[in-house]
C-alpha cells in the first residue's frame, strides 16, 4: 500500500545505563558506511525544550537531511496521558523521516523518567508499529554471565508477546574477562549475539559536567578542558605526600579551598614529568586559595580546569560519584572509543543483513491508520461532509486539512459554520464551505434529481425541497462528479446518510446488493467483517454479492482476501436452511468470482485458527487463514463484531459501504474524531479506485 520503507532498526533496553547510546552510535556508523541516506528517530524524549543529548549526538553523524524537531516523536507526558495516542503520533512522525531515509536508527527510551517493567514492553509495541526489528541491549556490568542471560531470555518473552521481532543481542559494559563466556551463554539464542566490555571512560563525567552537578563554577585554568572526562574521583583529606602517592590519570581531586598544600602539590604535579596527567581540581566548602597561594597559582599559567563550590566536602564527592558522562556530539573522545567498540565486537555484515530481512507481516492499528492515510495523501480526493455544524466535524477537518489527506467540502451555514470552527481553534480556511439551501447548484441537482425520479411522480418543486437536505445535497454532489465521495452520519441515521446513494448513485454492475464491512484491526493483523450494518437477512444471492464485494474492498486495503463464509457447522457436517442458503451462497461466490479464496459453510473457529482447521478441513485453502469473514445475517455479524472489539480490544473501523457506483459512507453518531478522520481516508481511497 505504501512506497518500500526504508531498513529500520529499534535498539531498546529493559533499563537504564545499558550503553546504549553507544551501540546505537555503532550501528549509525555500519549503516552510513553502506546506505545513501541514514537517519534517525527518538519515539520518546524527555522534554520538547531541553534537548536529548543523544539524539543531537546521533544527528550529528546522520546523513539523511532532517533536523532535530523532525526526529522527536513525542514525550513521556504524552505517553502517560495516552498511550494509544502517542503511538499514533510516533508512528505518523516516523514515517515523515523515513520518506527521506534509506535507513533510519530507532532509539528507545531512557529509563531515566519511567523506571517501570512496562517500558519495554511499551518501546516494543512502538517497535511493531513502525514495522523495525529489535536490536535488544542488555547491561552485563555487575551481573554474572548466567545473569545476563537471565535476563536476556525475560526481554526476548516480553519482546515475542509484543509480536516484535528480535533481530540481535548485544550484552554492553561487560567484565572484560569474561567476553567469551559471556557470548557463549548467549549463543544458542535465534539471533546473533554480542558482547562489549566496560570501558570506563564511556561513563566518565566531564568537568563541565562535574561542575554542574556540584553548583559550581569555574576558578582557573583552560575551558576547553572542561571537556575532559573525570575516570576518578579522589578526597584530598590527606597529607600532601600521600596525595602525590595516589595520583592516576584522569582523575579529580577534592579539595577545601585553603588547603594550599594540596592545591600546589597537585597542580605542579599535573605539569611535572612523570606524574599523572589530572582531570581536574574541585575547591569545596567555598573557601578560595589565600592571595599569595592564589597569585602563586596564577603565575604557574596552569591550565587544569580548577573549579569552586560552596559544597561541603561530603556533598561534594557524593555529587561528583554519582554523576554519570554522556556520549555528546562534543565529545570525539568517547565517540570515537565507541565506534571502534562496536567495530572490534560486532559483526557489521551478519547485523546489517538481519536488518534488511523482509519486512514483518504484523500489521497493528497505528501502522493500518498510517497506511490508510499515506494512501488516501498519495492522490487526493475531494469529500463532502454534510454535518457542518457538528464539532466533531469541523475538528476531523482540521486534521484532514492540516495533514493533507483529503481536499473538503463542508455544507452549512458558511458563516455559521467558520465562527465556530474559529472557536474552537481549528483551521478549515482551505475548505470550501456551501449551504444548499443559497448554493448555485440546487436548480441543477433539483433538475437532476426530478430526471431520476420521475419514474416515482417526482415534481421539480419537490425536488428542490429533497436535495436542500444536507445528505441529498451531499451525495448528488458526489453522482455529478464535483466530490470524489462523502462521509456523513455523526448527526443523522444510517438511513438518513445512505437512502440518497440508493436513489442516486445505486450499485455497480452485477452487484445488486449495497452493504458493508468493518476493518477490525487486531494487535497483528487486520480482517474484513461483513455484512455488520446494513442488510438484516440477506438471501445466498446477496451474501454472494457480500462476499465478492468485502473481497474486493479488503484488497483495497492491502488484506490479502480469503473469504470464509460463517455458519454455524463446517464443511457437510450440518444441515438446515441456515447452513443451507451459506452452502448456496459459496457456490454463488466461486461461480461469479473464480479469482477468489472462499470456504463455506464453516464456524469462525475453523476460519481463523489454524490448529482447528487442521481438524475440521485440513485440504482448506482458507479454513485457518481467513481474512474475509461474511456473516449469515446482520444479527450475527454485528454483535460479533462489537464483542471482538470490546473483548480483545480490537480496533473498529467501518462501517465501510460496498456496492455502490461511488463511495459514500456512514459514521456511527458515537464516532470520535479520529473514527471520523479514518472514515474519510478510507473514502478517499475507495475513489481512487473507481
Amino acid at each position: 500500500m505504501v512506497e518500500s520503507a526504508p531498513s529500520t532498526v529499534y535498539i531498546a533496553s529493559p533499563e537504564g545505563d545499558t550503553g546504549k547510546s553507544t551501540v546505537a552510535l555503532g550501528v549509525l556508523q555500519m549503516l552510513c558506511a553502506t546506505t545513501a541516506r541514514v537517519g534517525v528517530f527518538r519515539p520518546i524524549t524527555r522534554s520538547t525544550t531541553e534537548p536529548d543529548y543523544i539524539l543531537e549526538l546521533l544527528l550529528e553523524h546522520s546523513t539523511a537531511d532532517i533536523d532535530y524537531s523532525q526526529a522527536v516523536g513525542v514525550t513521556y507526558d504524552q505517553v502517560h496521558a495516552d498511550p494509544d495516542a502517542a503511538i499514533s503520533e510516533i508512528v505518523m512522525r516516523f514515517h515523515e523521516v523515513a520518506k527521506v531515509c534509506d535507513a533510519v536508527v530507532v532509539i528507545g527510551s531512557d529509563y531515566t523518567d519511567v523506571a517501570s517493567p512496562s517500558e519495554l514492553r511499551f518501546n516494543a509495541r512502538i517497535a511493531v508499529n513502525l514495522g523495525a526489528p529489535v536490536l535488544l541491549v542488555v547491561r552485563g556490568s555487575d551481573r554474572t554471565p548466567a545473569e545476563i542471560r537471565q535476563l536476556a531470555e525475560l526481554c526476548a518473552s516480553e519482546l515475542h508477546q509484543e509480536h516484535a521481532a528480535l533481530v540481535a543481542i548485544v550484552a554492553n559494559r561487560c567484565d572484560p574477562d569474561a567476553l567469551k563466556e559471556i557470548c557463549s551463554v548467549l549463543g544458542d539464542f535465534a539471533v546473533p549475539s554480542w558482547s562489549l566490555p566496560e570501558v570506563p571512560l564511556l561513563i566518565a563525567p566531564t568537568m563541565a559536567e562535574l561542575c554542574e552537578a556540584v553548583s559550581g563554577e569555574m576558578y582557573s585554568g583552560d575551558h576547553e578542558l572542561l571537556q575532559r572526562e573525570a575516570l576518578e574521583v579522589m578526597v584530598g583529606g590527606m597529607t600532601a605526600e600521600h596525595i602525590l602517592e595516589r595520583l592516576v590519570d584522569g582523575v579529580v581531586v577534592i579539595a577545601p579551598g585553603d588547603r594550599s598544600d594540596v592545591l600546589l602539590s597537585v597542580v605542579n604535579a599535573h605539569e611535572a614529568e612523570g606524574f599523572p596527567s589530572l582531570s581536574g581540581i574541585i575547591m569545596n566548602g567555598g573557601m578560595l586559595p589565600h592571595p599569595a597561594v592564589a597569585r602563586l597559582m596564577a603565575g604557574l599559567k596552569q591550565k587544569l580546569p580548577i573549579l569552586t563550590t560552596d559544597l561541603g566536602t561530603y556533598d561534594t564527592a557524593s555529587a561528583a560519584y554519582r554523576t554519570r558522562g554522556r556520549m555528546s556530539a562534543g565529545n570525539p573522545r568517547k565517540v570515537n572509543t565507541a565506534l571502534a567498540l562496536m567495530e572490534q565486537h560486532v559483526d557489521a555484515p551478519e547485523l546489517l543483513r538481519r536488518i534488511s530481512v523482509p519486512r514483518s507481516s504484523v500489521v497493528t492499528p497505528q501502522m493500518f491508520e498510517y497506511q490508510l492515510i499515506e494512501q488516501a495523501r498519495a492522490d487526493r480526493k475531494r469529500i463532502v461532509l454534510p454535518e457542518g455544524n457538528d464539532d466533531r466535524i469541523l475538528r476531523a477537518a482540521g486534521r484532514v486539512l492540516q495533514r493533507k489527506i483529503a481536499d473538503l467540502v463542508v455544507l452549512g451555514d458558511e458563516s455559521a459554520i467558520r465562527a465556530r470552527a474559529a472557536e474552537l481553534g481549528v483551521d478549515i480556511s482551505e475548505a470550501e464551505v456551501l449551504d444548499p439551501r443559497t448554493s448555485g447548484y440546487l436548480d441543477e441537482f433539483a433538475a437532476e434529481y426530478t430526471e431520476l425520479r420521475k419514474h416515482k411522480g417526482m415534481t421539480l418543486e419537490r425536488a428542490r425541497e429533497t436535495v436542500s437536505d444536507i445528505s441529498y445535497f451531499g451525495t448528488m454532489m458526489v453522482h455529478k462528479g464535483i466530490a470524489d465521495g462523502m462521509v456523513s452520519g455523526a448527526a443523522h441515521t444510517t438511513a438518513h446518510t445512505i437512502r440518497p446513494s440508493f436513489e442516486i448513485i445505486k450499485t455497480v454492475p452485477g452487484v445488486a446488493t449495497v452493504s458493508s464491512v468493518f476493518l477490525m484491526c487486531l494487535a497483528d493483523r487486520v480482517l474484513a467483517y461483513g455484512d455488520c450494518a446494513v442488510v438484516p437477512d440477506p438471501s445466498s444471492e446477496q451474501l454472494a454479492d457480500i462476499a465478492i464485494s468485502s473481497a474486493q474492498t479488503a484488497a483495497r486495503f492491502g488484506i490479502d482476501p480469503k473469504i470464509a463464509m460463517l455458519s454455524y457447522s463446517t464443511g457437510e457436517s450440518g444441515s438446515g436452511a441456515d447452513v443451507d442458503k451459506v452452502r448456496v451462497a459459496t457456490k454463488l461466490v466461486r461461480e461469479r468470482a473464480p479469482e477468489l479464496l472462499v470456504e463455506g459453510p464453516i464456524q469462525y473457529d475453523a476460519a481463523i485458527e489454524p490448529t482447528v482447521a487442521d481438524t475440521k478441513l485440513p485440504d482448506s485453502e482458507v479454513a485457518g487463514r481467513a481474512t474475509v469473514f461474511v456473516f449469515p445475517d446482520l444479527n450475527t455479524g454485528n454483535n460479533t463484531y462489537k464483542a471482538v472489539q470490546r473483548s480483545a480490544g480490537a480496533v473498529a473501523i467501518g462501517p465501510v459501504l460496498q456496492g455502490l457506483r461511488k463511495p459514500v459512507n456512514d459514521l456511527s453518531r458515537g464516532a470520535l474524531v479520529a473514527d471520523i478522520v479514518n472514515t474519510v481516508a478510507i473514502t478517499a481511497i475507495q475513489a481512487q479506485g473507481q
